[in-house]
């Protein structure tokens, strides 16, 4: 009986450690874990699933569902995408990223649309908002039941644009579901989901999707990203006519996020004749939910010493860190995953290769204020908004007020995110505003200042003339991005 004690032993430490494996792989991850899906656009089959029902803050993929619900207010015949809709003075007071146009500018439902979906603009999502639901809250009533009449039942909407609120809550299912029902709806308008740039007066934005342009296929749909929530990123790519849809939330990087779902995708294109050996994992709205709050990441994305940028487009912090921020936590499995150039043919490339190269050449589309225009009345109004950027806005005499540094990461309220919009951290690029510092002298007040500087992006705005100190009264030019 004695021999057999250290054998049992064993056996009993083996069940253990074997339980307690399958349970932390059957357990939801904790802060710093990310969700993963891959789905079939056409059937919903889930080709892969990794925490893809844990409850997470959606960011800026929230303008997916703000552009769903305006254009099918377009199809519906409520209005068109010629109407005209005015910039409120809400709308103007969001945190960036924003096109900062004033309060009382007028531009057409097509143009803020396309604005919204590629520079991931704050305000944009707002004058939409108001445009089609009257006001914030009742464009997110009208969010709230198109996300239940899609089934979405994880997804809960404050805001139109995705800034910090408590109650802005999405999973990587439910982004599915939404991007499914886009394709499947208004394939008519398919189209703004993945244009590659938009150029507004003098100023030329890239799509921050880094798939558009680079990885084959690829043709749409959106990015996010706030310190709670990490990197998000919803992505569709179609080859040989088969769609897939990838979501990736939380993220290390927009690199990282990119990197994964290219990776997702690749895997998805790849699978061989064994796939019926697999397990079936059902259609992605037969996928359970998990009852848990979402993840907070704000710690691990932008606490201690990392200084993250309120921009969902990390290029800047990547140049400044003097390489690949975020590809190397992106890259497992790359030695086993790897990409063709375009047009499918050799040589191979590594995901995060083929995400730091240049995207192909594309002519961005033309984006600016005021009704509908074509041929020389077009030339005519992209010619203004660009003196329009040139020119310095009038500045009030304003106390400059330290901002805290994390405060702006927590996700609020409603009604506290719409109060101080501009302590909420954003997911686009900072449109360099600062508050100006009071000049000492004429001659101090001469200089431009040196906070307008345009932010590292590929969305600098055009700088203004340096002002003669002799001819021009003692303002300082503004930053118009």
């Amino acid at each position: 009986m004695h021999a057999f004690r250290p054998l049992l032993r064993k056996s009993l430490f083996n069940l253990f450690a074997a339980a307690f494996a399958c349970a932390l792989l059957l357990a939801p991850r904790a802060a710093g874990a990310e969700a993963l899906l891959l789905i079939e656009a056409d059937s919903g089959k889930v080709l892969q699933a990794d925490n893809a029902t844990i409850p997470w803050y959606p960011a800026s993929v929230t303008k997916i569902m703000t552009a769903y619900v305006t254009l099918k207010a377009v199809k519906d015949g409520r209005l068109t995408l010629d109407t005209l809709l005015t910039v409120s003075p809400t709308a103007a007071s969001q945190s960036p990223s924003k096109m900062g146009l004033r309060p009382g500018t007028q531009l057409t439902v097509d143009n803020a649309l396309k604005m919204m979906m590629v520079k991931s603009a704050n305000d944009m999502a707002v004058v939409l908002a108001e445009g089609v639901g009257g006001s914030i809250d009742g464009f997110s009533a009208m969010m709230n039941d198109t996300a239940q009449k899609l089934g979405m039942t994880q997804t809960s909407y404050v805001n139109p644009n995705g800034l910090p609120a408590d109650g802005q809550i999405t999973s990587a299912r439910d982004l599915g579901i939404l991007a499914r029902s886009f394709l499947r709806d208004l394939p008519e308008y398919e189209y703004f989901v993945h244009i590659p740039a938009i150029r507004f007066g003098k100023r030329i934005t890239g799509n921050f999707n880094k798939l558009i342009g680079r990885y084959p296929g690829a043709d749409g749909f959106k990015t996010g990203f706030i310190c709670a929530s990490g990197y998000n990123l919803v992505a569709s790519a179609t080859r040989n006519g088969r769609r897939l849809i990838a979501v990736v939330l939380g993220a290390s990087s927009g690199t990282a996020r990119a990197v994964k779902a290219a990776q997702l995708l690749e895997r998805g294109f790849s699978q061989d004749g064994l796939t019926w050996l697999r397990p079936s994992l059902g259609t992605v709205d037969k996928l359970v939910p998990v009852d848990a709050s979402p993840p907070n990441l704000r710690d691990e994305m932008c606490g201690g010493h990392r200084k993250r940028p309120a921009s969902d487009d990390d290029d800047a912090l990547i140049a400044a860190n003097g390489g690949t921020s975020g590809s190397a936590s992106a890259t497992g499995g790359e030695a086993q995953v790897t990409f063709f150039t375009a047009g499918l043919q050799p040589p191979l490339m590594k995901a995060s290769e083929l995400m730091a190269s240049a995207p192909a050449a594309a002519e961005p589309v033309l984006v600016y204020t005021g009704p509908t225009r074509t041929g020389t009345a077009l030339i005519a109004a992209v010619a203004a908004d660009a003196d329009q950027q040139a020119t310095p806005k009038p500045r009030g005499k304003k106390s400059r007020v330290a901002k805290k540094p994390d405060a702006a990461d927590k996700p609020k309220d409603a009604k506290t995110a719409a109060a101080k919009p501009a302590d909420a951290k954003s997911d686009g690029k900072s449109d360099g505003k600062t508050a100006a510092k009071p000049a000492g002298t004429k001659h101090a007040a001469a200089k431009p200042d040196a906070a307008a500087k345009p932010a590292a992006s590929g969305d600098q705005a055009a700088k203004p003339a340096k002002p003669k100190a002799a001819t021009k009264p003692p303002a300082k030019p503004a930053n118009n991005s």
